[in-house]
């Protein structure tokens, strides 16, 4: 057994798990959206949304990075459906009334749901995982076949703690904010969520003409 191996790919996990959950991104945007909207337990079920989303992605990169990086056309779908969520998102951010604090029936099935869509329709995650997160697995697999499964754990405990801090900062803060002020913070979630949408039909034109 490479124990050696097995520790560079647990760092390497850490490193890029941490980087990709506080990398600002339409995730990251969600989980803020909805800890605001709908408390930290929201925030959290969003936040998991990478052990479902990810999770599948890196046993099939494992096997499909030098086939899916020769085919634009695929992620170029996945990008034009993720511009059309994102706006439906963003939009829907201006409209959103401050919480009731001392209201326990948030529906957190719904705000799961929509982080575990977000991921899927985002294409950084596809080419996170089919070209960087893939190939640095398949390259060392035959060496030590545990290294990317620690990898993968360790990144995937990462990018959810790092989500998940950023959700108990803005449910703590949340409280102690205006009205004003809460409506502008999602206003700035739901103009971040135009903008990644506008970046993502920029991405799929560019594929389509590859």
């Amino acid at each position: 057994m490479e124990f050696d191996l097995i520790l560079a790919l647990s760092v390497a996990g850490i490193m890029l798990g941490v980087i990709e959950g506080i990398k600002p991104g339409p995730l990251l945007t969600m989980v803020i959206k909805e800890t605001l909207s709908g408390g930290l337990k929201a925030g959290i079920w969003t936040a998991a949304a990478p052990i479902f989303t990810d999770g599948p992605l890196i046993i099939i990169s494992l096997f499909a990075a030098t086939w899916f990086s020769t085919r634009p056309v695929f992620l170029a779908i996945i990008s034009l459906l993720g511009a059309i969520f994102l706006i439906k998102m963003g939009f829907e951010c201006f409209s959103i009334e401050p919480p009731d604090l001392k209201s326990t029936n948030s529906e957190y099935s719904k705000s799961f749901k929509r982080g575990i869509l977000t991921n899927l329709l985002n294409p950084n995650v596809y080419v996170f995982w089919f070209l960087i997160g893939g190939p640095l697995m398949a390259s060392v697999v035959n060496e030590e076949p545990l290294a990317p499964v620690a990898y993968a754990i360790s990144f995937l405990i990462s990018i959810i703690a790092v989500k998940t801090t950023i959700a108990y900062f803005f449910d703590k803060t949340r409280g102690q904010i205006s009205s004003k002020t809460y409506k502008l913070c999602l206003s700035i979630c739901g103009i971040a969520m135009i903008i990644f949408a506008f970046g993502f039909l920029y991405q799929a034109i560019d594929l389509f003409n590859v």
